[in-house]
């Protein structure tokens, strides 16, 4: 178990006790908000420095219980626009038996590893950390099934089909919400140009070498979409169009005109765009006939209250995988929706 308390500076145990390997990934520090809401601190070999997650625990944790990486936005859960503070998931997962892990911290950095360090950004090897670093840590910390899944919304809905494409069988199943499955054609490179350099202020050379050459084709999952044939994919978009949770009376986040405004013409601008990146992926996975399930919604914004239903409507199916003792297998099964 990670170290709960500290020794006393001044203690001869303090001072004889060894220091930790750098090169060596580890969970520091482990707190229980609540019965089951747990805040673990982990160190990344590969980044060198300490990243912390929140992590809901089972209703019950008498026996061995599968996880859910569950990804925040844009802002890398470092700004207010979190799943802890936009949705209830915490009330969703609490009569669940899965551990759900979200990292704080990685914005506009699309959760993969950066071919250089950042001036900005600094350095991001987030594919090392939560493909190979974070998994082995977490499983042995929390006594896991090791069967896992992930999730991610907008930026991060990106992410975490390269990082399945990264991991083969490391994920039994993978959910975009509203994330543009394409980084080397214009359409998505705009995107993430919008994303790391307007809004982080990072340089995107630096993300996965010049814009348009090898490495952004190596990270575009439309191009390796074939690599995710034996993992379940979920994708979820809208049109962009004003619906349900579009409205006077919506949950908003400061609750006002101008806030609503500015949800339905960028957020719908950003979600139209998103929504041609998701058709284009489902009809190139159907092409190659690896098996996936669309959720094309015909109105919705780029915002949270969507997310969150796409959260509830894809999860009996991701509780499904999870539950599969059964190794991951291809499958040639046409893509369905």
């Amino acid at each position: 178990m990670a170290a709960m308390l500290a020794v006393g500076a001044g203690s001869s145990a303090a001072l004889a006790a060894p220091q930790p390997d750098p090169a060596v990934s580890r969970i520091d520090t482990v707190i229980q908000d609540t019965k089951q809401q747990v805040t673990a601190v982990v160190y990344s070999a590969s980044m060198r420095r300490m990243i912390p997650l929140n992590i809901l625990r089972p209703r019950d944790t008498s026996k061995p219980r599968p996880t859910f990486y569950l990804l925040n936005g844009a802002g890398g859960g470092e700004d207010s626009a979190t799943w802890a503070a936009k949705t209830d998931y915490v009330k969703f997962f609490a009569d669940k038996n899965v551990n759900v892990v979200t990292p704080i911290g990685g914005a506009f950095s699309y959760y993969t590893d950066w071919a250089a360090d950042d001036p900005v950004l600094g350095r991001n090897k987030w594919t090392t950390f939560l493909t190979k670093e974070l998994p082995p840590l977490i499983d042995k910390e929390f006594n896991t099934t090791k069967v896992n899944a992930i999730a991610g919304i907008s930026m991060a809905g990106t992410s975490v089909l390269n990082l399945a494409i990264a991991a083969p069988r490391l994920y039994r199943s993978v959910a975009a919400y509203s994330g543009c499955a394409r980084t080397s054609d214009p359409l998505g490179q705009a995107y993430i140009r919008m994303v790391v350099a307007d809004r982080g202020q990072g340089d995107l050379n630096n993300m996965w070498g010049p814009v348009g050459g090898a490495g952004w084709r190596a990270n575009d999952p439309y191009i390796n979409a074939p690599k995710l044939r034996g993992t379940k994919v979920y994708m979820t978009s809208g049109t962009g169009l004003p619906g349900p949770y579009d409205q006077m009376n919506a949950r908003l986040v400061e609750g006002n005109p101008l806030t609503l405004a500015n949800q339905v013409v960028l957020g719908g601008a950003i979600e139209a765009a998103v929504n041609a990146c998701t058709r284009d992926m489902a009809a190139r996975m159907r092409s190659l006939r690896v098996p996936m399930k669309l959720i094309d919604r015909p109105t919705g914004t780029h915002s949270w209250e969507y997310w969150e239903s796409d959260l509830r409507r894809t999860w009996p199916m991701i509780a499904g995988d999870l539950a599969d003792r059964a190794p991951a297998r291809p499958s040639a099964a046409p893509a369905g929706r």
